[in-house]
């Protein structure tokens, strides 16, 4: 093997791991492409050393598989930077690859809901096996409205954060079984259409939708997410495409992890919404403005910034193919 020769047609791959080992930090995609890079100058500096010692690109090799090896076993910190590279990077991309998932398991939610709303509409008497005539109308006159508002806001937002994130993250750790996220997206769409069948009999579905929006349409986009993450994860084990299934699964598990996380913080913001403005005195127009905003910037967030994310991720795949 001639080492000038080896060493020049490798030489872009080496430079690109000197660049990223003096980066202060890397994206998902470039610390992938490190740990490939890493193992790919390793593997060449044994085979330099065994087949064409050239004592000047050893000591080069040396040195950029020492400092990419002080990099990669570096104790890690969070860091401001870092967040900011997590809520502007990696979180939105992995809510912007899976935003057709999210968009079809919506639209399925919704038309569960309609459904059954319009079955129980069509066929009122149906409604006895909800509850009494009496129970039926304490409920819609008096128990819904009164849910938003019989606990302080901090109380029951913290209440309402804690359980729909411990619903999303079991739609998400339940989806492996491609079961489990079907489950739960089907109860909460039957649960919401007999809430709103029961107060449509009792001529208060305005107020059903005046109460649920404001905070609905952020909350049950997120169990949106959490569902479509899950069944995302049971699709990979079905098939894993080109890749070998474990590694198809363990990339998934990566991007479905964010999500997780990213969800537990979307849920906050719609806990928020819920314990202070769907109990609020504000018009009801402003209040479903408010829950519309807050559920436009979530999109906007996504698109934007998990866009450009998804970009430099293809233009990361194909400078590496090419070198």
């Amino acid at each position: 093997m001639e080492s000038l020769a080896f060493a020049k047609a490798h030489e872009d791959q080496w430079e690109r791991l000197r660049y990223l080992s003096r980066k202060a930090t890397l994206t998902g995609e470039e610390t992938d492409e490190f740990v490939r890079l890493y193992q790919a100058t390793a593997s060449h500096l044994a085979l330099i050393r065994t087949q064409a010692p050239d004592p000047d690109i050893i000591l080069t090799l040396s040195a950029i598989v020492s400092s990419a090896r002080s990099k990669l076993t570096q104790p890690r910190s969070a860091t401001l930077r870092g967040l900011w590279h997590a809520l502007t990077n990696t979180m939105p991309y992995a809510f912007y690859r899976t935003r057709w998932w999210i968009h079809s398991v919506g639209l399925a939610f919704i038309a569960v809901f309609a459904l059954v709303l319009g079955y129980f509409a069509a066929n009122p008497g149906q409604l006895a096996l909800l509850g009494t005539p009496s129970e039926l109308a304490w409920y819609a006159n008096e128990a819904f409205a009164a849910y938003y508002r019989d606990y302080p806001g901090f109380d029951f937002g913290g209440m309402v954060w804690t359980n729909n994130a411990w619903i999303a993250l079991q739609a998400i750790g339940g989806g492996i079984t491609g079961i489990f996220p079907v489950k739960v997206l089907l109860q909460n769409a039957v649960a919401i259409g007999q809430a709103g069948a029961v107060m449509h009999h009792h001529d208060s579905l305005d107020l059903f939708f005046q109460l649920i929006l404001p905070h609905g349409l952020m909350e049950l986009t997120a169990i949106f997410v959490a569902g479509a993450a899950g069944l995302r994860l049971f699709w990979v084990l079905l098939m894993p495409g080109e890749r070998p299934r474990t590694v198809a699964l363990a990339e998934e598990g990566k991007h479905t992890i964010v999500m997780a996380l990213g969800l537990i913080g979307v849920l906050f913001v719609s806990a928020l919404v819920e314990g202070f403005v769907t109990p609020s005195y504000l018009p009801w127009g402003v209040k479903i403005a408010i829950g519309a905003a807050v559920l436009a910037a979530f999109w906007l967030w996504v698109y934007v910034f998990g866009r450009q994310a998804g970009d430099r991720h293809e233009h990361t795949l194909v400078a590496y193919a090419a070198s």
